[in-house]
């Protein structure tokens, strides 16, 4: 009987992700080999739709789990320890159906036809909105991904950049604009299979390599009129709404940091076993016995300890939007701390490539990249702060 058939039915039916320690050792025993290739990881994404991970926040209504944050928290750092590319396609995944389960303004059609594809089939989406002119959207711009109107719907024409799991993807979310003397601005959904699509094999990356994050071009790709998602014009956007954007906020919060904390989790393990292990003729004795080295170890578990307290909050929603931001750049600055301590304690053994802790170091760096980066999450923290008292008190320390 297989692993996954001996899953307790119940626990299926309701995606539990019960067996979550075996899923991140099996995962783990592929991530120096995909390391390595840099192949997009298949094999691990097909098991974890045979657990029923793919469509863990999927609304109930489509036959998904609607998983809160904390077990989605749970699932994507236990990838994360596993193999982190993996993760980062699984935590795009929830993050996009978390946003779709809190928009009312996409159609039922789409919003049904994404949910699911999911739990049936494991089908994936992710947004596609970095360009190459215009670089991130989050620090403003319009794209020049455009979709013209034809007789039939649309068709769009742009290259994006930096687009995670497109070897995977069932659905594109296109960040664009109309061709509109006033361009309607937002998300067109294009299925992955549509005539037009070109994939830019590019992705060469220092860490996350597994993650296919290639470019991709658009050229002429027929879209249905109904498959713009949710346009606006460009002139007149919708007003903020601060309870969807907070509540945005902590689920990022609460997902993606917990990838690179999950990579630092992993190098500690690896760091105390070595230690434990290595004993140097001179020493007579295990590293681990030293005083040094078990302060070292002592700040890199300070600095979890921080993390998983901020994972936390995020998961339970705790945060105001500015606090979200910065817990998110605060996870990924210590996780990146703790594995760089780990290399001080390794010399040599740890920058080798037959053993993982300079994978994890590669692997680590990467989660600076991620939107907000730390700049913009300072600048609007510290903006925050300094408004007058009247507008800041919701923002409380």
């Amino acid at each position: 009987m297989s692993s996954v058939q001996s899953i307790p039915l119940l626990a299926r039916r309701q995606r539990i992700p019960a067996p979550l320690a075996q899923i991140a050792e099996q995962l783990a025993q592929q991530a120096a080999a995909l390391d390595r290739s840099g192949e997009f990881p298949h094999a691990n994404l097909a098991l974890l739709h045979e657990y029923g991970l793919l469509g863990l926040a999927c609304e109930q209504r489509y036959g998904g789990a609607d998983a809160n944050l904390p077990t989605l928290q749970q699932v994507v750092s236990a990838i994360a320890q596993g193999e982190p590319s993996t993760a980062l396609i699984v935590c795009m995944q929830y993050l996009h159906h978390l946003r779709l389960a809190a928009n009312p303004k996409w159609p039922e059609a789409l919003r049904s036809a994404i949910s699911q594809s999911a739990v049936q089939h494991g089908a994936l989406i992710n947004s596609l909105r970095v360009e190459p002119e215009l670089g991130s959207p989050a620090r403003g711009g319009l794209p020049r991904t455009v979709a013209t109107r034809t007789s039939a719907g649309w068709r769009l024409n742009g290259h994006k950049l930096y687009t995670t799991g497109i070897d995977g993807l069932s659905w594109l979310a296109i960040w664009a604009r109309s061709d509109d003397a006033n361009p309607q601005v937002g998300t067109w959904l294009v299925p992955r299979n549509s005539p037009g699509i070109t994939i830019k094999r590019s992705w060469d990356h220092l860490g996350m390599r597994a993650s296919g994050s290639h470019e991709v071009i658009l050229h002429d790709v027929a879209v249905p009129l109904s498959h713009a998602a949710d346009i606006y014009p460009a002139d007149r956007p919708p007003p903020p709404d601060t309870a969807q954007i907070r509540a945005a906020a902590n689920a990022h919060a609460a997902l993606l940091p917990a990838i690179y904390d999950g990579v630092a989790q992993a190098a500690r393990r690896w760091l105390i076993a070595w230690l434990q292990q290595r004993t140097p003729t001179s020493l007579g004795a295990p590293l681990a016995s030293l005083a040094r080295v078990q302060e070292t170890v002592g700040q890199i578990d300070g600095l979890l300890l921080v993390n998983q307290s901020l994972l936390r909050q995020a998961a339970a929603q705790a945060f105001s939007t500015e606090q979200a931001n910065l817990a998110k750049v605060t996870i990924t600055e210590n996780a990146i701390a703790a594995v760089e301590k780990a290399l001080t304690q390794s010399g040599n053994h740890g920058l080798t490539r037959h053993n993982p802790l300079e994978r994890h170091y590669r692997n680590v760096l990467c989660g600076r990249v991620h939107t907000p980066q730390n700049d913009s999450a300072w600048i609007k923290a510290g903006q925050a702060a300094l408004r007058p008292q009247d507008d800041n008190q919701h923002v409380a320390y």
